[in-house]
């Protein structure tokens, strides 16, 4: 395993009404690149009646980006926003100096039997745009590029590959790519990529130096242009990274940070209701109990 760093193995985590496999942060590693927190959501089965439904809540200091294997999730915002995202769809919203969002079952939705399958990434700012004015992006399925070759494709859902450029807004030099196998098929794309990078297997299995690594692992490289492996067939992995930033990032709830007091008020002003609103919703998801 000789460009094998570390692996993680995701953890249950509760965001509500809902149970989701936390990659990052680790206690070994709190990011890959910009990458610093990702949470693999499902598939999870909604019989009729039941729905997805986080409120309102507040990010600062990082970037979004949701991306949806299966299922249609509406998000709004307090930007004014208010769109469905559906599988292969990249939402990337940069939070910046404060935004709140919603994400729930649409209406026309929750009568349905459904699945919600997806990744809810967040990529932190560079420090001199930690502070910036909120921003959001829908980018539809059929304008994230792919590279096609025999018996693998691969999607730039971020960041440039093979010539392909993904129309999805970089804050700092990053990527994230969608591979998927229907044979087994030698992988080494190392030369393109850089900085930290990680292989998230969601489906499947991929081999290394002749070891096996199945679904919901995360394998962190040692040096990311080493990047080679077999994915399996019937296979799909994520490989996404980038450069470090020079400073240490923090993180409390939603809040992302180079500096702690930043954090502290930010918890402040979603106590006193000094963020903006999402019109007309008035739930509110509250603020965590400080641990003693």
């Amino acid at each position: 395993m000789s460009n094998i760093d570390l692996i993680i193995e995701e953890r249950a985590s509760d965001i509500g009404n809902f149970l989701v496999g936390r990659l990052l942060p680790f206690r070994k590693k709190r990011m890959v690149g910009p990458f610093i927190f990702i949470d693999h959501m499902g598939p999870a089965h909604l019989p009729p009646g039941e729905k997805l439904n986080v409120g309102p809540h507040p990010h600062i200091g990082l970037s979004t980006l949701t991306y949806l294997l299966e299922g249609v999730i509406r998000h709004r915002d307090s930007l004014g926003t208010d769109i469905e995202i559906r599988p292969g769809a990249v939402n990337l919203m940069k939070a910046g100096k404060g935004i709140v969002h919603s994400e729930r079952t649409p209406p026309s939705h929750i009568a349905e039997d459904k699945i919600v399958h997806g990744l809810q990434i967040w990529l932190a700012l560079p420090k001199e745009i930690e502070n910036s004015t909120p921003e959001f992006t829908h980018v539809e399925a059929k304008d994230i590029p792919v590279l096609k070759e025999e018996h693998l494709s691969i999607r730039c859902v971020l960041g440039e590959f093979g010539g392909m450029k993904s129309p999805v807004p970089m804050h700092s030099p990053s990527y994230m790519l969608e591979l998927k196998a229907d044979e087994d098929v030698e992988v080494n794309i190392g030369d393109e990529l850089f900085g930290e990078s990680g292989l998230y297997v969601i489906e499947g299995s991929v081999e290394t130096d002749g070891h096996v690594f199945g679904e919901k692992q995360l394998l962190i490289a040692k040096e990311s242009t080493l990047c080679s492996f077999t994915l399996k067939k019937n296979s799909m992995a994520f490989i996404f990274g980038g450069d470090k930033f020079p400073e240490e990032r923090f993180i409390y709830w939603n809040f992302v940070s180079s500096d702690k007091e930043t954090l502290e008020s930010a918890k402040t002003k979603w106590k006193n209701h000094q963020f903006p609103d999402i019109e007309g919703e008035t739930d509110r998801v509250p603020l965590p109990a400080e641990k003693r």
